[in-house]
């Protein structure tokens, strides 16, 4: 679940805007959090936000995000070694610690964010920010093999991924698909349209047996 913000660097337009719209609606951390407590839900949810909003949240937010149901976090500007005591204070945590590895990381630094990780690790398939794209990029069956090498984690890959042919494609290597900007831009037309496309790439990573 993403924490909306007003400067989010990694994100396209598509992510970009929604999350002004979001802002702009007064959804804050606090309000994600109530949402979740609210959901309920029987399947884990993994906070995805930048460093700012945590850190304004104050020292307990990581334990009231346990409380009210939320079981991952993914710091999307807060790359290993940059912090060490956040890093720490984050690990320590009662969530599972997600890190990034992008498309360009060598294998030796591919397997220091792996020990510093926590329930997957979230490879990056491009270059960029995230946005939906034609194609998987060509060289993401090579990263996923070495990162696989050097990492014991489930390996879940995101950025770009928008249809179910791309999720069959990318679930057939991966552990796991995160799918982005394509689920938000098929909100705007309607929560029906949300959950169609959540169920057509449920169907074609079920199809190709991930």
């Amino acid at each position: 679940m993403g924490v909306p913000f007003s400067d989010p660097l990694a994100d396209g337009p598509v992510i970009q805007g929604s999350s002004q719209q979001a802002l702009d609606q007064g959804m804050t951390l606090e309000g994600t959090l109530a949402l979740i407590a609210e959901a309920r839900s029987a399947v884990p949810i993994v906070l995805f936000t930048y460093l700012n909003p945590l850190m304004a949240a104050g020292p307990d937010v990581l334990a009231r995000a346990a409380r009210q149901g939320a079981h991952g976090i993914l710091i999307t500007d807060l790359p290993v070694g940059a912090d060490p005591a956040r890093e720490a204070w984050l690990g320590a945590g009662p969530l599972e610690f997600v890190r990034l590895v992008a498309p360009t990381t060598p294998p030796a630094r591919m397997a220091e964010i792996a020990r510093h990780g926590r329930g997957f690790v979230y490879l990056i398939s491009r270059l960029g920010v995230t946005g939906m794209q034609e194609r998987v990029a060509a060289a993401l069956p090579a990263s996923i093999a070495s990162l696989r090498e050097v990492c014991t984690l489930p390996i879940c890959v995101g950025f770009g991924i928008s249809t179910p042919a791309q999720a069959r494609e990318v679930g057939a290597l991966a552990d796991g698909v995160v799918v982005g900007s394509a689920l938000v831009k098929a909100a705007e037309s309607g929560v029906d349209e949300a959950l169609a496309l959540v169920r057509s790439l449920r169907a074609a990573l079920d199809e190709g047996g991930a």
